[in-house]
């Protein structure tokens, strides 16, 4: 585990106590989520500071809440079964996020890898996740505002790459910039049509793929917005 931000266990009253957090821990223990660092991530990360104040007291529900420009913030279940997914090949050190969004599922992975590298095309959205990440004292974390279809070649490649909106295929930018062994975890299909893969890439630079079970992602898509 890479970080522990001091202040992340004692943020909340009420509705975001500690207690409201175990009761959301035991419920993804309950879906099958097993990995004991990631579990403790989720239970430290202050889910309450990604959503709007009015919907503060739901944010340790497991479901996915809106948070403005037609985007979600993921339910804690999806967080956790994809960082589970991105990380069951090993510790990473250089990860790719497509989808800042709220910047909580960055938050959780901040904590687990050594780098992210977040890609967000609606720049308000990603303005307002670098602060509450900053506020956190989560530091590791390098955003790009841009088309996420692209990847970020630039800094190419990553050890691990994960899609937090579904797209109607998988980006060859995305493949392309995925190191042998580097794993890619994406939700791919349109409508209630989407299947969350895992995505290997191997030592002689072909792809194997695993379809995973059935997701429902708002949808990746191209261009940037302010």
């Amino acid at each position: 585990m890479r970080r522990r931000p001091e202040d992340l266990l004692h943020s909340g009253i009420g509705m975001t106590s500690q207690r409201t957090r175990e009761r959301l821990i035991q419920r993804l223990c309950e879906e099958g989520l097993s990995s004991a660092a990631v579990l403790e991530v989720i239970r430290r990360t202050p889910r309450h500071l990604f959503v709007d104040e009015a919907l503060a007291h739901r944010a340790y529900e497991d479901t996915a809440l809106p948070i403005g420009h037609n985007q979600t913030i993921s339910q804690p279940y999806m967080v956790g079964r994809m960082t589970e997914l991105l990380l069951a090949g090993g510790s990473l050190d250089k990860v790719l996020e497509i989808g800042t969004g709220s910047g909580y599922q960055t938050a959780v992975l901040a904590q687990l890898v050594e780098r992210v590298f977040s890609v967000e095309r609606i720049q308000t959205l990603q303005e307002r996740a670098k602060a509450r990440l900053l506020e956190l004292g989560l530091r590791n974390v390098v955003f790009r505002w841009g088309d996420g279809w692209e990847g970020w070649p630039a800094l190419a490649t990553y050890n691990g790459i994960m899609v937090t909106a579904a797209a109607s295929d998988v980006p060859p930018a995305l493949l392309e910039q995925l190191a042998p062994g580097g794993r890619l975890v994406i939700p791919v299909g349109i409508g209630d049509e989407q299947q969350l893969l895992l995505i290997v890439r191997e030592s002689d630079g072909s792809f194997r793929r695993h379809v995973l079970e059935t997701v429902r992602f708002v949808p990746l898509l191209q261009g940037s917005l302010f």
